[in-house]
């Protein structure tokens, strides 16, 4: 039997090599209000639902938009660049989800708006492969809470205590653990995580190639 009843991905940083698209297009926006945006104002946002990243860049930058508004801008941009550019898919991402949803239900479970979700998976090929797909922007708090993991685990009908996530950052870790959650890292290098990821993870590994739910013990 099966240590684990389903897996639980993490999108940006995960699947796909977004971060520096989400990056880019948020500083894009404080340029055009003549604004800079800093890796601080990065980390920031990290991990944060829709709704409360707005709130932050608004905040921070001082922008004359209302949380609505930068939430927009933002999404349009990114599902603009997906629809133009294909998906930014992380080495052997696809391969790996496909081989491991023929072993056990695989979920999404990502801080990403929902259009954002459709067009990664559409440009990945992965939409129909993915047994759930779960937003933060359908629950009242962003990653660290364990919010989006828990309506993942509900949308499969599986216990937390019997899921497997793959995470890139601090903060889905945290929100991993705290659903009570078994949480392995894969550092993305594009983005690195921030101090004390790996002491958080139950394992860190270097790609989703090397990831083996049906092996797993310990």
């Amino acid at each position: 039997m099966h240590r684990f009843d389903a897996v639980i991905f993490d999108l940006d940083g995960v699947l796909v090599d977004s971060e520096i698209w989400w990056d880019e297009v948020r500083a894009d926006l404080a340029r055009e209000h003549g604004k800079s945006w800093s890796q601080d104002d990065q980390r920031a946002v990290m991990g944060a639902n829709s709704p409360t990243w707005a709130r932050i860049i608004r905040d921070r930058l001082e922008l004359p938009l209302s949380p609505d508004q930068i939430e927009a801008v933002v999404v349009d941009a990114m599902v603009e660049r997906y629809a133009s550019r294909g998906a930014p898919a992380i080495d052997g991402a696809v391969e790996a989800v496909r081989r491991i949803a023929t072993q056990l239900p695989v979920a999404v479970a990502s801080s990403a708006h929902i259009r954002v979700i459709q067009a990664a998976l559409a440009g990945t090929g992965l939409a129909g492969v993915f047994r759930a797909v779960a937003s933060s922007d359908e629950v009242p708090l962003g990653k660290p809470s364990p919010d989006v993991y828990l309506l993942a685990a509900r949308r499969l009908g599986v216990d937390p205590a019997r899921c497997l996530v793959v995470e890139d950052s601090l903060n889905g870790l945290r929100a991993a653990k705290a659903a009570g959650m078994t949480a392995v890292l894969v550092p993305n290098h594009s983005v690195p995580p921030a101090p004390g990821a790996v002491e958080l993870a139950d394992r860190t590994l270097a790609g989703l190639a090397d990831l083996d739910p049906g092996a797993w013990v310990g």
